[in-house]
């Protein structure tokens, strides 16, 4: 059976640093929408131009966009063996694209993040980006670090000011929140606590999808 796994929770919360981790240790891609997004803003694309002023504002970037670019990740050879979704969906609507794009496909386990807000404000404040690759650096560096993927300079990230931090949290409760209630009922949600120390969250995380991928066979469930 494929390893079909979506992370939710709020920005800061670790997902994109827990789930980097487990598809590395499983073999599996690790399919981030902010990844591809900040490529395209690094890049100068079109969408990338379009995209950075909304991102920069705090918003999110339209569910059409989003979705194909799900559409197509999810297409290559790589992910057929599994995969792990990392930023999206962020709306209900985008949840009922990916379940139509998942038809026929074996089960999504979903696992939710869950910190409680001022620790996400205190991360997100302190968190810090390369300028010129774009990778999110460990929650731990400074800004004299060099990037570990690139050695290029650390900065702030535009959108991790404490203002647009509060706006992007408000957004992510209005619009974002309500996906719990929408995958919460299916026998492959699970929630887990992400204010724990980085290999406590992991190895909960572990346990979470091990739990949640035997009830999915137990049902029979699939997409």
């Amino acid at each position: 059976m494929a390893l079909n796994l979506l992370m939710l929770g709020p920005p800061g919360a670790g997902k994109g640093t827990q789930s980097e981790r487990f598809a590395r240790t499983r073999g599996i891609p690790k399919i981030s929408t902010g990844d591809i997004l900040r490529e395209a803003v690094h890049e100068g694309t079109d969408v990338g131009r379009r995209a950075k002023a909304i991102m920069d504002r705090g918003e999110l970037v339209s569910d059409e966009v989003m979705i194909g670019i799900v559409r197509e990740r999810l297409e290559r050879a790589d992910a057929r063996g599994g995969f792990v979704l990392d930023g999206f969906p962020r709306t209900v609507a985008q949840a009922s694209a990916l379940d139509r794009i998942m038809d026929g496909r074996d089960p999504l386990i979903v696992v939710d993040i869950v910190v409680p807000e001022e620790e996400l404000v205190r991360r997100l404040g302190g968190r810090l980006i390369c300028e010129n690759c774009g990778a999110n650096a460990p929650m731990a560096a400074t800004a004299t670090a060099p990037c570990l993927k690139c050695g290029g300079r650390l900065v702030q990230r535009a959108d991790d000011d404490q203002a647009v931090v509060l706006e992007r949290l408000k957004v992510y409760h209005r619009m974002s929140e309500p996906l719990v209630e929408y995958y919460k009922i299916r026998p492959t949600f699970r929630s887990i606590d992400g204010a724990q120390a980085p290999d406590r969250v992991a190895a909960d995380l572990v346990a979470a999808i091990e739990a949640a991928g035997s009830g999915a066979l137990r049902q029979g469930v699939k997409g």
